[in-house]
């Protein structure tokens, strides 16, 4: 990486949709910022002058810890070459992990190994998004984006049912302590009200201390104590899109950056290509209204995909045949899915599918549904890059595509968790 932009803050995704999110709020508050796919070399930083901000767009929510740390360790130290000051290692808001896939815990191993940190920071709600941490608790509201009820989250209607990492457990201190053994700490929310400058005096001999996060208003504060810390060396944060948010709030007030509140409309974008390997309910309702308002569905067999790893070229024929009649499709898996589906192989799947019909149709945009497989479709469709063009829904917003392939280059992305938006959410993009 090039020692010679001033980056502010570099963060690495465990997931597409979720590195969106970060991208989101950091771009919201004012900074340029670009998502690459891969931790980026000089030469591609070179195309993208003036950047405040860069995110790699990973895929270690899908990984083993084994695999995790082989990933990670290097890229946390090109993170760290880039000469930001805070590097995040972006996570789900609803800390989605176990301790045999997509570990966090691990992801604080490897970055208490490379930036030696006094302690590690955990960021753990983010009230826009519906997610609320009290007292070490994790709360979440039934969907982004919606007026959904708000669960604990071990007993959360979605989320405690999540085919791969189950929410088994809401306090974050516990859940993690499961994936490392390095001693977690809490300042609370009542905490919390003394100054900031004081907030290092709760921290005694812990490794890993999270934060409780209840309302928009603490995020500067969270973010002028993260800038406080660690003089004169970078400093690794782990959480949610709370830390662009609390960066971003920070440097507002600070005169660092000033935040856009104005976008262009994005326009309208007809026929819309939806690409799904969520199984949340949330997206099954959304699949249900598409289909009520017009949309044609391709339904895969994912068991026969992840089996064979490959889908029959009638199948994308089919959708070329549909979006060359200008007719919106949605390519899914079945509302109901029981079994536990290789996100690697679905999404690769599903990438495939979307870039073919990128190729041979007008396609202008296209909807990447579900934050496990996200990762790799984004891989298949063969993106290195993008940058953010609107907010649509909050935490999942219009991106256009950069890419070496001259039909996907300058398309319009948006990667969306399967938490994200309302009924109709198809229906708005």
């Amino acid at each position: 990486m090039s020692d010679k932009q001033n980056i502010l803050l570099a963060f690495y995704g465990d997931d597409f949709t979720g590195s969106t999110d970060a991208l989101e709020f950091i771009t919201r508050a004012g900074a340029k910022a670009v998502l690459f796919i891969e931790p980026p070399t000089a030469e591609q930083l070179q195309q993208f002058p003036g950047l405040d901000v860069i995110g790699v767009a990973g895929k270690t929510r899908s990984l083993s810890p084994e695999q995790m740390e082989q990933v990670l360790m290097p890229a946390f130290e090109q993170l760290k070459g880039s000469g930001a000051k805070q590097v995040h290692y972006k996570v789900c808001s609803t800390f989605d992990s176990s301790a045999v896939t997509g570990s966090i815990g691990m992801a604080i191993n490897c970055g208490a190994a490379i930036f030696k940190n006094q302690f590690i920071p955990v960021i753990g709600g983010m009230p826009a998004l519906g997610r609320y941490c009290l007292f070490g608790n994790l709360f979440a509201r039934m969907g982004i984006g919606s007026e959904g009820k708000i669960y604990r989250l071990d007993r959360h209607p979605s989320m405690s049912r999540h085919p791969v990492t189950p929410a088994e457990e809401s306090d974050l201190r516990v859940h993690l302590g499961k994936q490392t053994s390095k001693a977690i700490g809490l300042i609370d929310i009542i905490q919390m009200e003394q100054p900031v400058d004081q907030w290092n005096d709760l921290v005694t001999n812990e490794q890993v201390v999270l934060v409780d996060v209840l309302y928009e208003s603490q995020l500067p504060h969270i973010g002028k104590w993260m800038e406080g810390l660690e003089k004169g060396k970078t400093v690794f944060s782990v959480g949610g899109s709370s830390v662009e948010a609390a960066l971003g709030d920070y440097w507002n007030q600070q005169g660092r950056l000033n935040s856009v509140t104005e976008w262009k409309h994005p326009g309208k974008a007809a026929p819309l290509l939806v690409v799904s390997g969520s199984c949340s309910p949330v997206t099954a309702s959304q699949i249900k209204w598409a289909r009520e308002n017009g949309f044609d569905e391709v339904i895969l067999d994912g068991v026969k995909i992840c089996e064979q790893g490959v889908v029959d070229v009638k199948v994308k024929e089919q959708v070329v045949s549909l979006l060359q009649k200008h007719r919106n499709v949605i390519v899914h898996t079945g509302t109901k899915q029981e079994e536990n589906l290789s996100s690697e192989k679905l999404g690769t799947v599903l990438g495939n599918i979307a870039k073919h019909a990128a190729l041979h149709s007008d396609l202008k945009r296209i909807v990447v549904a579900g934050g496990d497989t996200s990762s790799y479709a984004a891989r298949a469709l063969e993106i290195d890059a993008v940058e953010m063009i609107a907010p649509i829904v909050i935490g999942a917003p219009l991106c256009k595509a950069y890419s070496k392939k001259e039909r996907i280059n300058g398309l319009e992305v948006n990667f969306k968790g399967g938490q994200v938006g309302a009924e109709d959410y198809f229906g708005l993009l």
